[in-house]
């Protein structure tokens, strides 16, 4: 095992501390590592950031559902369109999308460089939520719940976006919850935690496992190690101030954000 594998291990327990800690976050943290310290390639990173994210995201689901915080509608409405929309992309899309998608003035823009292009400017977004005070309230919207065609073509657009890049999603689809569904936040974050599980496993096994050969004993490996972080995770939270931790990852993820653009655009155009 290289030295970049055993720091990608310490990594994997970070997703799940973090996981842990803060209920969420981590899964952004996964296809980084899955890329730069095990070597893996866009297609295979963001395919395996889906198995991880989703049985991840299981353990939690199991929670909610106890705890009935979950709108069985909205699974419905958004979270099927979601899945069609992330089977879509691993099973038909990224399959037949070539390694260069176009050239200009002889810069090559690749597949990997829309991948994590677009990775990165979630994780900026993520970074952002976690450094600003949500304003979101219940009462800015209307007072009849709207689970008709907004939900329908949201949640594929969802499902596009989480198939591309291998990773939940779940803060976007918090506010959308919020807003189309006029949920109180506890119950947008289980649904969304539902949806986003079964995103990422459906995904994966209807959609990488006809495609690829994955490597289970390395997957089990990384999840294992991940779940060691959650209970880890859960057992510190209740002695670590949340804002502050909240604050402290996200500016962690927004130089990692900055870190994937550069290697992907800024080292790629001096090569």
């Amino acid at each position: 095992m290289s030295v970049l594998e055993i720091i990608g291990y310490f990594g994997a327990l970070l997703v799940g501390l973090v996981m842990g800690l803060t209920g969420s976050g981590g899964s952004v943290l996964s296809v980084p590592i899955l890329a730069y310290l095990f070597g893996n390639d866009e297609k295979t990173a963001t395919a395996y950031s889906l198995f991880i994210v989703g049985f991840t995201a299981l353990v939690g689901s199991f929670r909610v559902l106890k705890e009935n915080v979950v709108s069985k509608n909205a699974v419905i409405y958004f979270g099927i369109p979601s899945i069609i929309g992330v089977v879509f992309v691993r099973r038909i899309l990224l399959p037949i999308l070539p390694e260069t998608l176009f050239t200009v003035f002889g810069f090559d823009f690749s597949r990997r460089m829309l991948i994590f292009g677009l990775f990165a400017c979630l994780m900026m977004l993520s970074a952002y939520s976690m450094l600003k005070k949500s304003k979101i309230r219940i009462s800015h919207f209307r007072k009849r719940t709207v689970l008709g065609p907004m939900m329908l073509v949201g949640g594929f657009l969802l499902g596009i976006f989480v198939g591309l890049i291998g990773a939940g999603g779940g803060f976007l689809m918090v506010p959308a919850l919020m807003i189309f569904a006029r949920m109180p936040i506890k119950k947008a974050v289980g649904t969304s935690l539902i949806i986003v599980c079964l995103n990422c496993l459906v995904g994966f096994f209807l959609g990488d496992f006809f495609t690829m050969e994955p490597d289970w004993n390395f997957l089990l490996s990384f999840v294992a190690v991940s779940f060691v972080g959650i209970i880890a995770g859960g057992a510190l939270s209740a002695h670590i101030n949340s804002q502050k931790l909240k604050t402290g990852f996200g500016y962690f993820i927004l130089l990692i954000s900055i870190f994937v653009f550069v290697m992907e655009f800024v080292l790629h155009a001096m090569v």
